[in-house]
């Protein structure tokens, strides 16, 4: 009963309450449809839609020419240095986008980024060519930070497909490009087309990113414009109205990609898994490596880099040069700066409880659903409730908090709770998915023995189940966490002078042009999200994160 309660009120009232108030006036709570007319009333609020709409699918092309080419060749070749091209993917994926917009910031900012230094110091050139701030520049660097998620859906699809076809292919006179192109690709296309769903619901919903190029490039995508909504006055009406189509496209997205998944019509798999070799490169193998090597470095290698450099230098535009090195950034970060302090403990505190939330929520309700303790339409509600934030971006969920609990009966405005249940409800999806599988695991028979020797099912459960649930839950735990801890479109709308957080504190000290403090306080949240990895590739195995992240 209480972790329905608790769905009710993570889930359905922040929900109900974002739709109800897109037709509030905010002066006098009356009906009305003109926060409708407000906020597409203006062509730069149109504008900023449509810059969206651009983002996304722009984004998500340019995640398919970075993921699809290195999944294959990871999944399909002999390319060399597998390996590192792994840990490049996995070092993407642990950097938050909007500290990778910071590398690139300090690589292609029009003035004194190092790439264009290269063009005015090296060559002589009066400015150089690259310049971060523009729609082009934010495609890429979304792109850059985004596309681990069409590596995942291609490789998992490529890892499954027999390299019987491919031979049967080659014995009919096509070589490996004709065969990849023809019979491979197209094998895995409904995961290909499901991967550039994915990205483009990640890229419209983005806001940190977006808001460290686009805002000083002066123009706007949906998520920067609703956070103007909530400058004083905040427009919270106008906020919920511009934020629907946003929910409504989310959610059509998802759908669509959900109906390629269950196509049957690409399945090349029988009850047995064919032979997979690698495909023998030949001279191929060194174009196809450098490729793979490009990808890496422009998404993984020179942000991280540069933020490195400039974490560790007493100014960053000078360079590389042992008496520009220093410490004193990372120490002060670290030690002595009172804020850092108080918004680190924050993080990792917050991000804690709601991952211990998340996973005791999800884990009864996947319990009680596939143990039929409930009917099957109380079943089939509750499961939707619990994937529900999966198709709500999280800029939208913090506005539908916001609407909720500002107000009575609940006022959780202000305190450490209302971030707490955010990020608990941001990915309760998650937690869901791993309880989910890891209760389908448990045969019912061994609790069923417990009972029948006298035992209640609370002793089956807390003697039984959860002894055989420990490793799930702590993947679980770690794959909650994770996101938690970097979670920035949640938090801007909802932290407090006394609640702020790494990722606040993180966008805060960009106004500032502080990249030395800026990039210490990035390092740390990196250092400690690959320890917390680490912990699981020891514990879990290697694979665990992507192998989850993709299910």
């Amino acid at each position: 009963m209480l972790a329905i309660v608790a769905l009710v009120i993570l889930v359905a009232n922040p929900l109900l309450r974002l739709i109800a108030t897109s037709f509030i006036s905010d002066t006098d709570q009356s009906f009305t449809w003109m926060n409708y007319l407000q906020a597409y009333g203006r062509a730069r609020y149109v504008e900023a839609a449509f810059n969206s709409l651009k983002l996304g699918f722009f984004a998500a092309l340019l995640c398919l020419c970075f993921g699809v080419p290195l999944a294959w060749a990871l999944s399909r070749t002999d390319v060399p240095l597998k390996g590192f091209f792994w840990v490049s993917v996995i070092g993407t994926f642990v950097i938050p986008p909007y500290l990778g917009a910071v590398g690139w910031i300090l690589l292609a900012g029009p003035k004194a980024g190092w790439l264009n230094r290269l063009f005015t110091d090296w060559l002589g050139w009066e400015s150089g060519p690259l310049n971060i701030y523009s729609m082009t520049g934010l495609i890429f660097v979304t792109a850059c930070y985004s596309f681990p998620y069409v590596f995942i859906f291609v490789k998992s699809a490529l890892d499954l497909i027999s390299s019987e076809m491919e031979d049967a292919a080659n014995i009919l006179g096509a070589g490996p490009l004709r065969t990849t192109m023809l019979i491979t690709i197209p094998l895995a296309l409904p995961s290909i087309i499901a991967a550039f769903i994915v990205v483009f619901l990640e890229a419209i919903a983005l806001f940190g990113t977006p808001a460290l190029i686009a805002l000083p490039a002066r123009f706007h995508v949906v998520t920067t414009q609703l956070w103007q909504f909530f400058e004083f006055p905040p427009k919270l009406g106008v906020a919920a109205a511009y934020a629907m189509p946003l929910l409504v496209i989310t959610v059509l997205m998802f759908l669509a990609q959900q109906a390629l998944l269950k196509r049957k019509g690409f399945v090349a798999l029988t009850g047995k898994g064919g032979e997979r070799r690698p495909i023998q490169l030949g001279i191929w193998k060194w174009p196809v490596f450098a490729y793979c090597m490009i990808v890496s470095c422009l998404t993984f290698v020179l942000p991280i880099i540069f933020i490195t450099q400039a974490a560790l230098s007493k100014a960053w535009g000078r360079g590389f040069s042992w008496d520009n090195f220093t410490l004193q950034n990372l120490y002060f970060t670290v030690f002595e700066n009172p804020l850092t302090r108080v918004a680190t403990l924050n993080t990792f505190s917050y991000s804690a409880l709601a991952a211990v939330i998340a996973i005791l929520i999800s884990l009864f309700i996947a319990y009680v659903i596939h143990r039929e303790l409930v009917s099957k339409p109380i079943a089939s509600a509750l499961s939707f409730l619990a994937m529900a934030p999966f198709v709500i971006p999280g800029i939208v969920l913090a506005i539908g908090f916001y609407a909720a609990y500002t107000s009575e009966p609940l006022v959780l405005a202000g305190t450490m709770w209302i971030l707490v249940f955010a990020y608990a409800t941001r990915f309760l999806p998650i937690a869901f998915a791993n309880a989910q599988a890891a209760i389908r695991s448990i045969n019912p028979e061994l609790e069923q023995a417990v009972r029948i020797l006298g035992g209640t099912r609370m002793l089956a459960i807390r003697k039984v189940v959860t002894p055989l649930l420990k490793k799930s839950l702590l993947g679980a735990f770690i794959l909650v966490f994770i996101p938690a801890t970097r979670e920035l479109s949640a938090a801007i709308f909802l932290y407090s002078t006394n609640t702020q957080v790494l990722s606040v504190l993180l966008f805060d000290k960009s106004d500032e042009g502080n990249f030395e403090m800026l990039a210490s306080i990035g390092l740390v949240l990196v250092v400690i999200t690959v320890i917390l990895i680490a912990i699981g590739f020891r514990l879990l195995g290697r694979d665990f994160m992507l192998r989850r992240s993709a299910s």
